[in-house]
C-alpha cells in the first residue's frame, strides 16, 4: 500500500471516503478521499492543524541534518506550515504582492513571451523536429512572472529549479539515504543565498522583512514562495498541456470560441490539479465522517481525488469544460491557508492555453510526461510531442 500513497493520482479504483495507509516507512496516515470531508478538513484549522504541512516524509538523517545545518537552513511556520497566530499577517503581506490586479498587469507580458516560444516551437515542428513543451515552455514561465512581481534573488532559472525539485523531493518523496545527502547539500545552499538576499531585498521581502519578528520568517515565507509559487503551477502547465493534447473535441472547441478559456484552466485545476494532496494533523481526538480519528494522526488529503467526486460533477473523469460542478474542485485547498497565489496560477494557465493549443493540433505524443513517486507533486520531468 506505501506504492499506493505516493502514486495516488494513478490509481482509478474506488476508494471509501477514508482510509488508512501506511507509507514506506510503516507510519499510518488516514487518507481522506470525499470532497465535503476533505473541505470539512481544511476549513477547521482548530481541529486539523497545518503543522506538518512541510515535515519530511522521509525522516531526514542526523548527517543530513548536518549538511542542512552548515548552511544556516531553519524553517519556521510562516506560510502553508502556519497555524499560529502570525499566519495573517504573514500571508497578507504576501497576498498584497500577488493582488489580483497586480497579476492581471502581467497579463500583456506574458502573452507576448508565450507567444514568441509557441512561434518557435510551431517552426520547429513544421522542420519534422520534435519539441518538449516542459523544458521549452512551461518550466520557468511562472518563474519570470513571479520575478517580477516579488522581485527575486538574481539567480539563473536552471538553479532555482534545481533547489525547489530537490526540496519537493527531500520533504514529499520516499527518498535513499545517499540522495537525502545531495539533496540537503543543494537545498542548503540556496537557502544560504535566500537568507543573504533577505537581508536586505527590496519589494515583497523588504514589506516582510518590516513586519517579521526574525529573518528566518522572512527566509522561510521566500522558500515556499518559491516553491508553491512557481514549481507546482509549472507541473500543472505541463499536465494541462499533455491532457489537452488526448482532447481534440476540446481543442477544436476552443479554436472555433465554442469552448472557453477560463473553463478549460478549471476543468484542468480539477483533474490534474497542481497538488494532488495536502497533509493535516489532528489536534484533538474527533470524529471525520463515521471515521474516529485519535490526536495526533497525519490526515493526507486527496485533493485530486475530491476533484473527481460524482457528488459534486455529473462524469468525473470526463475533461468537460464548464459542466457544472467543475469549478468546485479544490486545487487551491480551502479556509485560512487557500493558496495566496491562485488567481496567479490561473492567469499563466489561461494565457499558456489560449496560446499553445494550436500547437497540440495535428500533432503525435513522442514522450508524456513521467512523474517520480511523491506524495503531493507530480513533477513531469518532460512531454515531447512532434507532427503527426
Amino acid at each position: 500500500m506505501a506504492g499506493v500513497l505516493f502514486r495516488t493520482w494513478e490509481t482509478t479504483r474506488e476508494w471509501p471516503d477514508v482510509a488508512t495507509v501506511a507509507d514506506h516507512v510503516g507510519v499510518e496516515h488516514l487518507v481522506v478521499t470525499r470532497h465535503a470531508l476533505v473541505r470539512q478538513v481544511l476549513a477547521d484549522q482548530e481541529t486539523f492543524r497545518p503543522d506538518n504541512a512541510l515535515d519530511a516524509l522521509t525522516p531526514i538523517p542526523v548527517a543530513a541534518l548536518r549538511i542542512l545545518t552548515s548552511h544556516g537552513f531553519r524553517l519556521p511556520p510562516t506560510l502553508a506550515n502556519n497555524g499560529h497566530p502570525s499566519h495573517p499577517a504573514i500571508r497578507a503581506t504576501v497576498a498584497e504582492a500577488l493582488h489580483p490586479r497586480r497579476v492581471e498587469e502581467q497579463r500583456a507580458w506574458l502573452t507576448g513571451v508565450v507567444r514568441e516560444r509557441v512561434g518557435r516551437l510551431a517552426g520547429d515542428l513544421e522542420r519534422g523536429l520534435s519539441v518538449d513543451l516542459y523544458a521549452e515552455l512551461a518550466a520557468d514561465l511562472p518563474l519570470l512572472v513571479l520575478a517580477r512581481l516579488v522581485a527575486l534573488p538574481d539567480a539563473e532559472a536552471a538553479v532555482v529549479k534545481e533547489f525547489t525539485r530537490a526540496a519537493l523531493e527531500l520533504f514529499w518523496a520516499p527518498v535513499a539515504l545517499d540522495r537525502q545527502l545531495a539533496l540537503a547539500e543543494i537545498v542548503g545552499r540556496f537557502h544560504a543565498v535566500l537568507r543573504e538576499f533577505a537581508k536586505d531585498g527590496p519589494g515583497l521581502t523588504a514589506d516582510l522583512r518590516a513586519g517579521a519578528d526574525s529573518l528566518d520568517v522572512v527566509v522561510g515565507a521566500l522558500f515556499f514562495l518559491l516553491v508553491a509559487g512557481q514549481e507546482t503551477t509549472s507541473q500543472f502547465l505541463t499536465l494541462l498541456l499533455h491532457r489537452l493534447a488526448g482532447e481534440p473535441a476540446v481543442l477544436d472547441g476552443l479554436r472555433d470560441g465554442s469552448v472557453a478559456v477560463d473553463d478549460v484552466v478549471e476543468e484542468g485545476l480539477r483533474l490534474v490539479p497542481p497538488i494532488v494532496t495536502w497533509r493535516r494533523v489532528a489536534a484533538r481526538d474527533t470524529v471525520l465522517g463515521d471515521t474516529p480519528v485519535a490526536r495526533g494522526t497525519s490526515i493526507v488529503l486527496w485533493l485530486a481525488q475530491a476533484g473527481r467526486d460524482g457528488s459534486i460533477v455529473p462524469d468525473p473523469d470526463e475533461f468537460r469544460p464548464g459542466q457544472r460542478g467543475s469549478r468546485r474542485h479544490l486545487a487551491f485547498g480551502a479556509g485560512a491557508h487557500r493558496c495566496v497565489g491562485a488567481q496567479l496560477s490561473r492567469m499563466e494557465a489561461a494565457v499558456v492555453v489560449a496560446e499553445t493549443t494550436p500547437l497540440l493540433r495535428d500533432t503525435e505524443v513522442v514522450r508524456p510526461p513521467w512523474c517520480p513517486d511523491n506524495l503531493s507533486f507530480r513533477m513531469p520531468d518532460a512531454f515531447v510531442i512532434r507532427a503527426g
